[in-house]
């Protein structure tokens, strides 16, 4: 599978990210640095303690104060209260060496026996802030690296649970407890599979300047500010996912193209090369077709091709997913093997929007309604294949008699959503992007071909679509039309028509209907 990475710097502070497998659009992030990101780090100011909930509120510079609950603080919490008050009054050095660590918080323990209101404390972000609520925080810091996370105040070494060869996980164990730094606790990440030592301390010396850097910013920042900023989402996004199958990263901006090329040629110098310069006058995103892409994917209602069609509702409590199978044929015979097609295709597709919309929380979807058991549970196994590449934790339960699956899947950041639909030219409310109603037509057009014998198809529209659809002799979008569905198609222009209406009429001047 080909990965590309395409970058598209909107303005002097934010960028777009855009994630493509095989073409098609898989991850779509915003980076903002005034954002208040998953990972950053924050000297902040506690304002309130409220036992009852046995949590604290705490400003970080947020208009809404951020959460912290007493699970959150971390055994060492005050070890790290230590740390921050001796470094602020410069009698501690970055090096936890010599450092006297405090005694563990009892797990089950009040906040208030803890934390004093008005007192300053380091904390990370582990949940941006989304709707009406502030961020939500932990005081339990860690510094991710792209084979290891560093855990200050600790002594222990654990392996991701996912590396499943227990000899591996045993190898990297005894590798890493040989050189981890002292006072630090480290976490190996999946990425550090078949890994030599050289490549693990190299990560984890990249994490200690990381330490060093906090604990410089730490003397100088007042709360509420940020101590230290996780990697952009750029570099995060290419910490975290950055694999062979990566071919090319295309940046329309000099001075982030150098700051990726350099930071390629730190984690991994060979694909250096991968990273390319974009100078075109057609704007990146439009270059590769990921503008159709977003119009095409970010709607209430998302096209899977051949007829078939999801429907994406939000509501308060929980995300709704509607499978459909569209004009695709529902002969009784036929019925089964149908909706088990439409619902394996739906699963790819909504695996991919879960990721695309970062949607989480409670996700319901409703597939079509399938009788054979071996049917739901090859739904069940496809699902869980094509979710499995999803970096958010998930749990997904297997599909009930009614064909509805139960989805929960880690909300850490705000729902991706972008408007789509657009200002009718006629003044009268909103319609669906108009760059997608070629596809749209594409889409019946197959339908026609694969149902019907007629040999012309006469397509009326506006005029301004049908010019667009025969321009060029040779070239056309009808003429190509022609020769993909072997149909002699006749493009009718219709000054009555408004601007995205169109129609399907055959020999006999009798109009195609669609479900």
């Amino acid at each position: 599978m080909s990965t590309e990475l395409i970058i598209n710097s909107r303005t002097a502070d934010s960028v777009a990210v855009a994630l493509l497998k095989e073409g098609r659009l898989s991850e779509l992030h915003y980076d903002n640095t005034d954002e208040f990101a998953v990972g950053d780090i924050y000297m902040g100011k506690i304002k309130k303690i409220v036992p009852g909930l046995n949590a604290a509120f705490v400003d970080v510079g947020y208009e809404k104060d951020a959460f912290l609950h007493y699970h959150d603080l971390g055994p060492q919490i005050k070890s790290l209260l230590k740390f921050t008050r001796k470094t602020q009054t410069g009698k501690q050095r970055w090096s936890l060496t010599d450092f006297e660590p405090e005694a563990d918080i009892d797990k089950n323990g009040s906040i208030d026996k803890v934390l004093r209101e008005g007192h300053n404390i380091l904390v990370q972000i582990a949940k941006e802030p989304i709707s009406t609520k502030g961020p939500r925080i932990t005081s339990e810091l860690s510094l991710a690296g792209r084979y290891v996370v560093l855990v200050p105040f600790s002594k222990r070494v654990s392996v991701s649970s996912k590396l499943r060869d227990k000899d591996e996980k045993d190898r990297l164990r005894r590798l890493v407890k040989s050189i981890r730094p002292k006072g630090f606790g480290i976490i190996v990440r999946t990425a550090a599979e078949d890994c030599q030592v050289a490549d693990l301390d190299s990560d984890i010396q990249e994490l200690v300047e990381k330490w060093k850097q906090l604990h410089r910013n730490i003397q100088r920042v007042r709360a509420p500010k940020r101590a230290l900023r996780e990697l952009n989402r750029v570099s995060a996004l290419l910490r975290d996912v950055l694999n062979d199958s990566f071919n090319s990263i295309v940046i329309d901006d000099m001075e982030l193209f150098n700051e990726v090329k350099d930071y390629m040629r730190s984690i991994e110098p060979e694909k250096e090369k991968i990273v390319k310069y974009y100078q075109g006058r057609v704007p990146v995103f439009e270059h590769f077709g990921i503008e159709r892409q977003i119009k095409s994917s970010f709607g209430r209602s998302v096209s899977m091709g051949k007829g078939a069609y999801l429907i994406i509702e939000h509501t308060e409590a929980m995300h709704v997913i509607d499978v459909n199978s569209g004009n695709r044929t529902n002969s009784s015979e036929n019925q089964e093997a149908n909706a088990l097609a439409v619902n394996l295709s739906a699963a790819e597709e909504i695996a991919r929007q879960l990721r695309l919309r970062d949607m989480g929380g409670i996700v319901v979807v409703d597939f079509i309604d399938m009788h054979r058991s071996e049917n739901r549970k090859k739904l069940y196994e496809k699902l869980k294949e094509e979710m499995a590449t999803d970096r958010a934790k998930h749990k997904i339960l297997p599909p009930s008699r009614f064909g509805l699956v139960e989805i929960t899947r880690q909300r850490v950041r705000p729902e991706m959503a972008i408007q789509t639909r657009e200002e009718n030219p006629d003044g009268n409310g909103e319609v669906e992007a108009p760059i997608l109603i070629i596809d749209e037509i594409e889409n019946k057009l197959e339908l026609i071909a694969k149902q019907e014998k007629d040999k012309t198809i006469y397509l009326h529209l506006h005029p301004f679509i049908a010019a667009y659809l025969t321009k060029g002799l040779f070239k056309s979008i009808r003429r190509n039309w022609s020769k993909r569905f072997k149909r002699n198609i006749k493009v009718i222009p219709r000054d009555s028509f408004k601007f995205l209406e169109y129609h399907f009429f055959n020999d006999k001047d009798e109009k195609f209907e669609f479900n």
